[in-house]
């Protein structure tokens, strides 16, 4: 699939604006989580290729690989609390 008949992300606003915090902000436990759950999200999706880019970019800015990230964020799961008092649900995995 081409660039020019991509899909569209039904979360990519959001997303977008996620992704370019993670872009400029501290590496955190939260940001942790939320780049592995992006990563999730967007592997295999046939769209949104500059998420998808910045995502590597954010990946390779704090100096995980991927599996590495993603052993780090289970941890930080099993610990519980990463997605509390936001008010809102972000465990989206959708």
């Amino acid at each position: 699939m081409t660039e020019s008949t991509d899909q569209e992300h039904p979360q990519y606003k959001g997303d977008r604006a996620i992704v370019n915090q993670l872009l400029q902000g501290e590496v955190t436990d939260y940001n942790l989580s939320e780049l592995a759950r992006l990563i999730i999200r967007y592997k295999g999706f046939q769209g949104a290729r500059d998420i998808q880019r910045d995502l590597d970019k954010a990946l390779k800015k704090i100096g995980l690989t991927e599996e590495e990230l993603y052993t780090k964020t289970r941890e930080l799961h099993a610990q519980g609390g990463i997605y509390q008092n936001l008010g809102r649900n972000r465990e989206d995995w959708s």
